[in-house]
């Protein structure tokens, strides 16, 4: 059991009133944005406090952090602890730290190989090396039989880009294979490079479905996914997670092939790969019946467990703003044991992802709780679990939330860290999109920094991690990301890091903790979501969407809702 402590008391509002101008509320303006006892209490954020916690929750004793696993407890008692120290209370259901949930566990034992005939010929894919499958069904076993396979383009259905690749043909029963990404040639079409949902695995397995297919497949490669192959095979390999299926439609197989394996199993149908993806490039792409057969079957390993997501707050110090919050949120989850890598090494420590944003939040959360005074509104302080699965802890809170989300003021999401050293800009996925652009910029002027929108478009980040949960409900979200201009180093150098990053560690056993690392740019990444938290829950208005942003409707509806209770 997560341990819990009884709540803390509000502050005195004589206190309240007294320090209005230390904490930087909006009545009180300053010159500067940032208060003198803001300064104070952002300098607790140090490198000491964020290595601790990486060091500690990516060591070999928490096994990778796993969902289900002892190494999930683990990390829920070890945010429980830290937050009670830093002197929060718990938020969970029934005053607890925690917020449990269902999850269901899938493993599925996929053929070596895999065949595909046309006539009397035959194709047959190595897995592991050339393809990567597992069962989307919630059932013990997984089957398609002669199955004709049909290429669908991006498997994008987007009405308001009067885009349509099904073309309402009747798909039932097959298995379409899919263009990675979405339509990036043109910027007036989509967004150009910058990739939006649609580009995404999960839309693509599930918009297949709902077509009634019973499988899908899609072609990889470095550029349209954003990793190598080999992200692909720890990733979609050993037990997948997932959220109790609530009869929506779902696949037979979820599948992913190399490039080169596409292009043969194209080949054997008597066609040319980079043909057909180029007719895919127009309104008027019509889906392509290969003539190529499958069959399938495999059976499944399913587990009911349990994770939950850890919760703390900083109740508000403004009675009237005190039911209204701001959300920080960073993922504790990470792969856990799997396949082992070449030394041997099956601890998928997550040190980078997302021990560092762990670490960041919770040094964030010790910063706002040496205020002298709270600020307006409330803070809380969201652990999800299961984020490497889906967003499965983020979208379990999104539709299970403790505020609704009209009273949800922001969400200021972390997922990885600058571990190189200080830079001159800060990445902000999602600038463009809300209010909050005008804040983040101003307190990125104080630190004499820029503020640049994702450096990286092409790998869809908005649609990758927790602060897309929260948009989904409304609230305008966003997610801090390393900087690329270093300071101290020549042009481009941030980004080969960057790439050098995801070639050799991201999602594998070597991302751990380094004594090398150079905290300073963490510490100032940090820093910014101090303030801007600070500022966001001392404003008397809450930050919203810009107009016409795809977000906007769902926020409004969420605002009446809470002004009509």
């Amino acid at each position: 059991m997560i341990r819990t402590r009884p709540q803390r008391a509000f502050q005195p509002l004589g206190a309240y009133v007294a320090l209005l101008i230390l904490a930087g509320c909006s009545h009180a303006p300053e010159p500067s944005p940032l208060s003198q006892a803001g300064q104070a209490a952002v300098g607790r954020i140090t490198a000491a406090r964020l290595s601790g916690h990486i060091e500690a929750l990516s060591g070999d004793a928490y096994e990778g952090r796993g969902p289900a696993t002892a190494g999930d407890l683990r990390t829920q008692q070890y945010l429980a602890d830290q937050m009670d120290a830093i002197g929060l209370e718990p938020a969970g259901p029934g005053e607890s730290w925690v917020q449990p949930f269902d999850v269901v566990g899938i493993t599925s034992e996929v053929p070596k190989r895999w065949s595909f005939q046309r006539g009397e010929e035959t194709l047959t894919l190595d897995y592991w090396e050339q393809f990567i499958a597992a069962s989307d069904v919630q059932r013990a076993s997984s089957k398609v039989e002669d199955a004709e396979i049909v290429f669908v383009g991006y498997g994008i259905e987007a009405p308001e880009y009067a885009w349509n690749d099904f073309k309402q043909e009747d798909l039932n029963g097959k298995i379409l294979l899919i263009v990675n990404s979405d339509p990036d040639w043109d910027p007036e079409l989509f967004e150009g490079n910058t990739r939006l949902y649609y580009g995404r695995w999960d839309y693509k397995y599930a918009t297949a479905a709902r077509q009634g297919a019973v499988g899908a497949i899609i072609i990889h490669t470095v550029p349209s996914a954003g990793y190598p192959w080999q992200v692909v095979q720890t990733s979609w390999s050993g037990e997948q997670f997932e959220l109790p299926s609530t009869g929506e439609a779902r696949l037979e197989v979820a599948a992913w092939v190399t490039e080169t394996a596409a292009a043969d199993l194209v080949r054997l149908a008597g066609r040319d790969l980079a043909e057909l993806v180029e007719s895919a490039k127009s309104r008027d792409f019509q889906p392509v019946a290969l003539g190529v057969t499958t069959s399938l079957a495999f059976d499944n390993q399913l587990t009911q467990a349990r994770t939950a997501n850890v919760i703390g707050r900083l109740p508000g110090s403004d009675p009237a703003l005190s039911d209204e919050v701001v959300i920080f949120t960073a993922h504790h989850d990470h792969l856990g044991i799997g396949t082992p890598d070449e030394s041997g090494d099956s601890i998928y420590n997550g040190a980078l992802d997302n021990a560092a944003g762990v670490a960041q939040v919770l040094a964030i959360a010790d910063a706002l709780h040496a205020l002298p005074v709270a600020p307006r509104r409330s803070t809380l302080f969201l652990f999800v679990a299961g984020e490497e699965q889906g967003l499965l802890g983020s979208k379990y809170y999104a539709a299970h939330p403790t505020y609704a989300p009209g009273r949800i003021a922001a969400n200021i999401n972390y997922d990885g860290g600058n571990i190189w050293g200080k830079v001159r800009d800060i990445t902000f996925i999602g600038l463009g999109k809300s209010s909050l652009d005008a804040v983040v910029k101003d307190i990125a002027a104080s630190q004499g920094r820029i503020v640049k929108p994702d450096q990286f478009p092409d790998r869809g980040y908005y649609y990758r991690s927790d602060q897309f949960s929260f948009a989904n409900i409304g609230v305008p979200a966003t997610f801090f990301d390393t900087g690329t201009d270093f300071i101290g180093h020549p042009a481009g150098w941030g980004k080969e890091q960057i790439e050098q990053y995801e070639k050799v560690r991201y999602h594998q056993p070597s991302d751990e903790f380094d004594d090398s690392w150079n905290f300073e740019g963490m510490i100032d990444d940090a820093s910014i979501g101090f303030w801007t938290g600070l500022r966001v829950a001392n404003t008397d208005a809450m930050p919203s969407w810009n107009p016409g942003d795809e977000f906007e409707a769902v926020r409004k509806a969420a605002l009446e809702s809470v002004n009509d209770q």
